[in-house]
Protein backbone atom coordinates (compact mmCIF):
# COMPACT_ATOMS: atom_id res chain seq x y z
CA UNK A 1 0.00 0.00 0.00
CA UNK A 2 1.18 3.79 -0.68
CA UNK A 3 2.27 6.06 2.11
CA UNK A 4 -0.77 8.71 2.36
CA UNK A 5 2.11 11.04 1.63
CA UNK A 6 2.02 10.17 -1.86
CA UNK A 7 -1.32 10.68 -2.41
CA UNK A 8 -2.82 14.25 -3.99
CA UNK A 9 -4.31 16.73 -1.27
CA UNK A 10 -7.73 18.45 -2.22
CA UNK A 11 -6.31 21.27 -0.81
CA UNK A 12 -2.99 22.97 0.63
CA UNK A 13 -2.18 22.08 4.27
CA UNK A 14 -3.03 24.56 6.48
CA UNK A 15 -0.10 26.69 8.20
CA UNK A 16 -0.57 27.92 11.70
CA UNK A 17 2.90 29.12 11.71
CA UNK A 18 4.09 33.10 11.67
CA UNK A 19 4.75 33.13 8.05
CA UNK A 20 5.34 32.00 5.34
CA UNK A 21 1.51 31.43 6.19
CA UNK A 22 -1.98 30.26 4.35
CA UNK A 23 -2.74 32.55 1.64
CA UNK A 24 -5.86 33.19 -0.23
CA UNK A 25 -6.63 31.55 -3.38
CA UNK A 26 -6.95 34.77 -5.10
CA UNK A 27 -3.49 35.87 -3.75
CA UNK A 28 -1.88 32.52 -5.44
CA UNK A 29 -4.19 33.50 -8.69
CA UNK A 30 -2.22 36.95 -9.06
CA UNK A 31 0.94 35.12 -9.60
CA UNK A 32 -0.54 32.78 -12.22
CA UNK A 33 1.17 35.24 -15.26
CA UNK A 34 4.24 36.81 -15.93
CA UNK A 35 5.67 40.45 -15.63
CA UNK A 36 8.11 42.26 -17.55
CA UNK A 37 10.06 43.68 -14.55
CA UNK A 38 11.38 46.63 -16.53
CA UNK A 39 7.60 47.31 -18.40
CA UNK A 40 5.71 50.53 -17.61
CA UNK A 41 2.80 48.74 -15.88
CA UNK A 42 5.32 46.47 -13.78
CA UNK A 43 6.85 49.63 -12.50
CA UNK A 44 3.23 50.94 -11.54
CA UNK A 45 2.45 48.21 -9.90
CA UNK A 46 5.29 48.83 -7.26
CA UNK A 47 4.90 52.43 -7.37
CA UNK A 48 1.27 51.47 -6.02
CA UNK A 49 2.81 48.95 -3.87
CA UNK A 50 5.06 51.54 -1.81
CA UNK A 51 2.78 54.15 -1.40
CA UNK A 52 0.26 52.11 -0.23
CA UNK A 53 2.49 50.48 2.60
CA UNK A 54 2.84 54.20 3.61
CA UNK A 55 -0.60 55.03 3.77
CA UNK A 56 -1.75 51.93 5.80
CA UNK A 57 1.46 53.47 8.19
CA UNK A 58 -0.21 56.55 8.49
CA UNK A 59 2.93 58.07 6.72
CA UNK A 60 3.70 59.88 3.14
CA UNK A 61 6.29 61.37 1.33
CA UNK A 62 5.51 64.87 1.49
CA UNK A 63 6.01 63.94 5.45
CA UNK A 64 9.56 62.95 4.61
CA UNK A 65 8.73 59.13 4.60
CA UNK A 66 9.57 56.75 1.98
CA UNK A 67 9.09 53.23 1.37
CA UNK A 68 11.69 50.90 0.09
CA UNK A 69 11.47 47.58 -1.14
CA UNK A 70 14.62 44.86 -0.78
CA UNK A 71 14.79 42.09 -2.17
CA UNK A 72 14.82 39.02 0.53
CA UNK A 73 13.65 37.48 3.34
CA UNK A 74 12.69 40.09 6.43
CA UNK A 75 16.25 39.39 7.75
CA UNK A 76 17.62 41.00 4.12
CA UNK A 77 15.86 44.45 5.21
CA UNK A 78 17.13 44.69 9.24
CA UNK A 79 20.49 43.41 7.57
CA UNK A 80 19.97 46.32 5.07
CA UNK A 81 19.79 48.72 7.62
CA UNK A 82 22.71 48.19 9.72
CA UNK A 83 24.58 47.97 6.19
CA UNK A 84 23.38 50.86 5.53
CA UNK A 85 22.73 53.22 7.90
CA UNK A 86 24.90 53.10 10.63
CA UNK A 87 28.64 55.42 9.94
CA UNK A 88 31.81 53.83 10.38
CA UNK A 89 31.80 55.29 14.13
CA UNK A 90 28.92 54.18 14.54
CA UNK A 91 27.30 51.34 17.74
CA UNK A 92 23.94 50.22 17.59
CA UNK A 93 22.21 49.43 21.69
CA UNK A 94 20.17 46.04 20.96
CA UNK A 95 17.57 45.25 22.98
CA UNK A 96 16.87 41.56 23.02
CA UNK A 97 14.71 38.71 24.36
CA UNK A 98 14.70 36.14 21.62
CA UNK A 99 15.74 34.60 18.52
CA UNK A 100 15.85 37.80 16.33
CA UNK A 101 16.81 40.02 18.90
CA UNK A 102 19.91 37.47 18.50
CA UNK A 103 19.72 37.52 14.81
CA UNK A 104 20.28 41.19 15.09
CA UNK A 105 23.38 40.98 16.98
CA UNK A 106 24.94 38.13 14.79
CA UNK A 107 24.56 41.09 11.76
CA UNK A 108 26.30 43.74 13.37
CA UNK A 109 29.01 41.61 14.43
CA UNK A 110 29.31 40.38 10.75
CA UNK A 111 29.41 43.68 9.81
CA UNK A 112 31.98 44.40 12.22
CA UNK A 113 29.87 47.13 13.89
CA UNK A 114 30.45 47.23 17.79
CA UNK A 115 27.06 46.37 20.17
CA UNK A 116 25.80 46.88 23.45
CA UNK A 117 23.12 44.39 24.56
CA UNK A 118 20.60 44.58 26.83
CA UNK A 119 19.13 41.36 26.99
CA UNK A 120 16.48 40.06 28.70
CA UNK A 121 14.62 37.00 29.64
CA UNK A 122 12.45 35.12 26.78
CA UNK A 123 9.23 35.94 28.75
CA UNK A 124 9.96 39.51 30.13
CA UNK A 125 10.96 42.71 27.29
CA UNK A 126 14.35 44.44 27.79
CA UNK A 127 14.20 46.60 30.81
CA UNK A 128 13.42 50.50 29.59
CA UNK A 129 15.73 51.61 32.68
CA UNK A 130 18.75 49.43 31.51
CA UNK A 131 18.64 51.11 27.81
CA UNK A 132 18.30 54.63 29.78
CA UNK A 133 21.43 53.68 31.79
CA UNK A 134 23.15 52.47 28.62
CA UNK A 135 22.44 55.32 26.34
CA UNK A 136 23.41 57.32 29.06
CA UNK A 137 26.84 56.03 30.04
CA UNK A 138 28.15 55.02 26.35
CA UNK A 139 28.27 58.04 24.73
CA UNK A 140 29.62 56.24 21.31
CA UNK A 141 25.77 54.46 21.09
CA UNK A 142 24.48 56.36 17.60
CA UNK A 143 21.18 53.61 17.19
CA UNK A 144 19.07 51.57 19.28
CA UNK A 145 17.32 48.36 17.53
CA UNK A 146 14.39 46.39 19.15
CA UNK A 147 12.11 43.80 18.11
CA UNK A 148 8.47 44.70 18.29
CA UNK A 149 6.82 41.07 17.94
CA UNK A 150 9.37 38.30 19.08
CA UNK A 151 8.01 35.31 17.06
CA UNK A 152 10.37 33.15 19.22
CA UNK A 153 7.34 33.40 21.79
CA UNK A 154 5.38 35.60 20.67
CA UNK A 155 5.66 38.53 23.10
CA UNK A 156 4.87 41.69 22.42
CA UNK A 157 7.68 44.72 23.18
CA UNK A 158 7.22 48.34 24.21
CA UNK A 159 8.60 49.91 21.35
CA UNK A 160 6.91 53.18 22.15
CA UNK A 161 8.39 53.40 25.42
CA UNK A 162 12.15 52.22 24.28
CA UNK A 163 11.76 54.71 21.03
CA UNK A 164 11.05 57.77 23.36
CA UNK A 165 14.16 56.88 25.63
CA UNK A 166 15.95 56.46 22.21
CA UNK A 167 14.69 60.43 20.91
CA UNK A 168 15.83 61.55 24.59
CA UNK A 169 19.25 60.74 23.75
CA UNK A 170 19.30 61.70 19.67
CA UNK A 171 19.68 57.96 18.54
CA UNK A 172 18.58 56.49 15.41
CA UNK A 173 15.47 54.17 16.14
CA UNK A 174 14.99 50.72 14.74
CA UNK A 175 12.20 48.58 14.51
CA UNK A 176 11.97 45.02 13.28
CA UNK A 177 8.30 44.70 13.21
CA UNK A 178 8.12 41.72 10.87
CA UNK A 179 5.58 40.09 12.91
CA UNK A 180 3.53 42.49 13.49
CA UNK A 181 2.68 45.35 11.22
CA UNK A 182 0.01 45.03 9.00
CA UNK A 183 -1.97 43.55 12.21
CA UNK A 184 -0.92 45.85 15.18
CA UNK A 185 -1.46 49.24 14.93
CA UNK A 186 1.98 51.81 15.16
CA UNK A 187 1.97 55.33 15.66
CA UNK A 188 5.25 55.56 13.72
CA UNK A 189 5.81 59.19 15.68
CA UNK A 190 4.18 58.61 18.63
CA UNK A 191 7.03 55.42 18.67
CA UNK A 192 9.72 57.38 17.64
CA UNK A 193 10.31 55.64 14.73
CA UNK A 194 13.32 56.25 11.60
CA UNK A 195 13.69 52.58 10.40
CA UNK A 196 10.68 50.40 10.61
CA UNK A 197 11.18 46.75 8.68
CA UNK A 198 8.73 43.96 7.99
CA UNK A 199 8.35 41.73 5.38
CA UNK A 200 5.52 40.26 2.28
CA UNK A 201 4.87 37.10 4.05
CA UNK A 202 3.29 38.13 7.04
CA UNK A 203 0.72 39.80 8.21
CA UNK A 204 -0.35 41.16 4.96
CA UNK A 205 -0.62 37.96 3.92
CA UNK A 206 1.47 37.85 0.71
CA UNK A 207 4.44 35.55 0.07
CA UNK A 208 7.80 35.47 0.73
CA UNK A 209 10.32 37.22 -1.69
CA UNK A 210 10.77 41.19 -0.48
CA UNK A 211 11.15 42.94 2.42
CA UNK A 212 9.58 46.73 2.69
CA UNK A 213 11.78 49.25 4.83
CA UNK A 214 9.65 52.56 6.01
CA UNK A 215 12.38 54.98 6.65
CA UNK A 216 12.35 58.93 7.24
CA UNK A 217 13.79 60.16 4.15
CA UNK A 218 16.54 62.61 5.58
CA UNK A 219 18.00 60.17 8.20
CA UNK A 220 18.24 57.59 5.52
CA UNK A 221 20.03 60.17 2.95
CA UNK A 222 22.18 61.14 5.69
CA UNK A 223 24.56 57.74 5.28
CA UNK A 224 25.44 58.75 1.64
CA UNK A 225 29.01 57.25 1.25
CA UNK A 226 28.77 54.50 4.40
CA UNK A 227 26.82 51.36 2.73
CA UNK A 228 29.11 48.19 3.49
CA UNK A 229 27.84 46.08 0.69
CA UNK A 230 26.24 46.99 -2.72
CA UNK A 231 23.59 44.32 -2.48
CA UNK A 232 21.86 45.61 1.05
CA UNK A 233 22.55 49.49 -0.21
CA UNK A 234 19.26 51.04 1.11
CA UNK A 235 19.35 54.28 -0.34
CA UNK A 236 20.63 52.95 -3.40
CA UNK A 237 17.78 51.02 -3.57
CA UNK A 238 16.21 53.97 -2.86
CA UNK A 239 18.27 56.34 -5.53
CA UNK A 240 17.11 53.50 -8.08
CA UNK A 241 13.37 53.77 -7.06
CA UNK A 242 13.46 57.66 -7.58
CA UNK A 243 15.61 57.57 -10.75
CA UNK A 244 13.46 55.24 -12.90
CA UNK A 245 10.33 53.43 -10.67
CA UNK A 246 12.89 50.27 -10.58
CA UNK A 247 15.00 47.51 -8.62
CA UNK A 248 18.62 48.11 -9.39
CA UNK A 249 18.90 44.32 -9.95
CA UNK A 250 16.06 41.80 -10.66
CA UNK A 251 12.93 41.71 -8.46
CA UNK A 252 10.73 39.07 -7.44
CA UNK A 253 7.91 39.83 -9.76
CA UNK A 254 5.28 36.94 -8.91
CA UNK A 255 5.76 37.92 -5.03
CA UNK A 256 4.65 41.46 -6.05
CA UNK A 257 1.90 40.61 -7.94
CA UNK A 258 0.43 38.52 -5.30
CA UNK A 259 1.41 41.29 -2.51
CA UNK A 260 -0.51 43.84 -5.10
CA UNK A 261 -3.88 41.39 -3.96
CA UNK A 262 -2.98 40.66 -1.03
CA UNK A 263 -3.17 44.77 0.25
CA UNK A 264 -6.14 45.00 -2.08
CA UNK A 265 -7.46 42.45 0.52
CA UNK A 266 -6.27 44.16 3.68
CA UNK A 267 -8.23 46.91 2.58
CA UNK A 268 -11.42 44.64 2.14
CA UNK A 269 -10.83 43.28 5.38
CA UNK A 270 -11.47 46.83 6.98
CA UNK A 271 -7.48 47.84 7.06
CA UNK A 272 -5.07 46.97 10.08
CA UNK A 273 -7.83 47.63 12.49
CA UNK A 274 -10.10 44.76 10.63
CA UNK A 275 -7.11 42.45 10.34
CA UNK A 276 -6.04 43.04 13.74
CA UNK A 277 -9.71 42.16 15.13
CA UNK A 278 -9.70 38.53 13.12
CA UNK A 279 -6.38 37.68 14.80
CA UNK A 280 -7.50 38.68 18.25
CA UNK A 281 -10.70 36.38 17.86
CA UNK A 282 -8.12 33.12 16.34
CA UNK A 283 -5.97 33.95 19.80
CA UNK A 284 -8.81 33.52 21.37
CA UNK A 285 -10.26 30.70 20.02
CA UNK A 286 -7.13 28.95 20.05
CA UNK A 287 -6.20 29.77 23.87
CA UNK A 288 -9.63 28.27 24.91
CA UNK A 289 -9.19 25.25 23.34
CA UNK A 290 -5.98 24.55 24.30
CA UNK A 291 -6.68 25.65 28.07
CA UNK A 292 -9.47 22.87 27.49
CA UNK A 293 -6.74 20.34 26.78
CA UNK A 294 -4.53 21.27 29.54
CA UNK A 295 -2.16 23.14 27.57
CA UNK A 296 -0.61 26.14 29.47
CA UNK A 297 1.07 29.14 27.83
CA UNK A 298 4.45 30.21 28.19
CA UNK A 299 4.23 33.86 28.44
CA UNK A 300 2.17 35.79 30.67
CA UNK A 301 -1.16 37.50 29.33
CA UNK A 302 0.02 40.92 29.45
CA UNK A 303 2.83 40.57 26.91
CA UNK A 304 1.25 38.07 24.67
CA UNK A 305 0.53 38.82 21.27
CA UNK A 306 -2.52 37.29 19.01
CA UNK A 307 0.45 36.59 16.40
CA UNK A 308 1.79 33.41 17.43
CA UNK A 309 1.69 32.06 20.88
CA UNK A 310 4.42 29.25 22.51
CA UNK A 311 2.51 26.27 24.36
CA UNK A 312 4.82 24.38 26.92
CA UNK A 313 5.23 20.57 25.84
CA UNK A 314 3.34 18.03 27.76
CA UNK A 315 5.49 15.81 30.45
CA UNK A 316 4.01 12.58 29.13
CA UNK A 317 6.62 9.71 28.19
CA UNK A 318 4.56 9.37 25.22
CA UNK A 319 4.47 12.43 24.06
CA UNK A 320 7.37 13.54 20.94
CA UNK A 321 6.90 16.48 19.06
CA UNK A 322 8.40 15.15 15.93
CA UNK A 323 5.38 12.40 16.36
CA UNK A 324 3.15 15.08 17.20
CA UNK A 325 3.83 17.11 14.28
CA UNK A 326 3.52 14.30 11.65
CA UNK A 327 0.08 13.28 12.84
CA UNK A 328 -1.40 16.86 12.69
CA UNK A 329 0.78 17.02 9.18
CA UNK A 330 -1.67 13.84 7.92
CA UNK A 331 -4.25 15.64 9.57
CA UNK A 332 -3.37 18.34 7.14
CA UNK A 333 -1.82 21.39 9.52
CA UNK A 334 1.45 22.09 10.22
CA UNK A 335 2.26 24.17 13.39
CA UNK A 336 6.08 25.45 14.39
CA UNK A 337 9.00 23.85 16.58
CA UNK A 338 9.94 25.77 20.18
CA UNK A 339 12.39 27.89 19.68
CA UNK A 340 13.19 28.84 23.19
CA UNK A 341 16.66 27.76 25.22
CA UNK A 342 14.67 27.95 28.71
CA UNK A 343 11.57 25.78 28.13
CA UNK A 344 10.28 22.95 25.88
CA UNK A 345 7.93 24.43 23.86
CA UNK A 346 5.45 24.26 20.17
CA UNK A 347 4.34 27.25 18.36
CA UNK A 348 1.21 28.00 17.05
CA UNK A 349 0.94 31.54 14.74
CA UNK A 350 -3.20 32.54 14.40
CA UNK A 351 -2.40 34.67 11.07
CA UNK A 352 -2.80 34.52 7.36
CA UNK A 353 -5.91 33.35 5.55
CA UNK A 354 -7.39 31.51 8.89
CA UNK A 355 -10.51 32.04 10.68
CA UNK A 356 -12.03 31.06 14.51
CA UNK A 357 -13.31 27.79 12.60
CA UNK A 358 -10.07 26.90 11.50
CA UNK A 359 -8.60 27.07 14.78
CA UNK A 360 -11.26 25.50 16.52
CA UNK A 361 -10.29 22.38 13.88
CA UNK A 362 -6.89 22.62 15.00
CA UNK A 363 -7.42 22.18 18.55
CA UNK A 364 -9.56 18.99 17.72
CA UNK A 365 -7.12 17.76 15.69
CA UNK A 366 -4.29 18.08 18.19
CA UNK A 367 -6.76 16.19 20.72
CA UNK A 368 -7.25 13.54 18.26
CA UNK A 369 -3.26 13.48 17.14
CA UNK A 370 -3.02 12.74 21.32
CA UNK A 371 -5.35 10.51 21.43
CA UNK A 372 -3.67 8.13 19.25
CA UNK A 373 -0.59 8.62 20.39
CA UNK A 374 -1.37 7.78 24.00
CA UNK A 375 -0.80 10.43 25.66
CA UNK A 376 -3.27 11.54 28.64
CA UNK A 377 -5.57 14.08 29.10
CA UNK A 378 -5.60 16.97 30.06
CA UNK A 379 -1.87 17.13 30.04
CA UNK A 380 0.01 18.72 32.95
CA UNK A 381 3.16 21.08 33.08
CA UNK A 382 5.71 21.53 35.23
CA UNK A 383 4.82 24.80 37.83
Amino acid sequence: MKSNHSLPSSRDKLLFTPGPLTTSSTVKQAMLKDAGSWHWEFSAKVAWIRSELLRIAGLSVEGGWECVLMQGSGTFGVEAIFQTGVSPEGKVAVLTNGAYGERMLEMLKRARIPAAVIRSDESTPPSIDALESILASDKEITHVAAVHCETTTGILNPIAEYGEVARKYGKIYVVDAMSSFGAIPIDFEDCRIDYLVSSANKCIEGVPGFAFVFCRRPVLEATSGWSRSLSLDLLGQLRGFDKNGQFRFTPPTHSLLAFEQALIELEQEGGIDGRHSRYRSNHARLLSGMRGLGFSSFLEPEVQSPIITAFRCPRDPAFSFEDFYRRLSDRGMIIYPGKLTQADTFRIGNIGRLFPAEMEQLVQAIEASLIDAGVTLPVTHPE
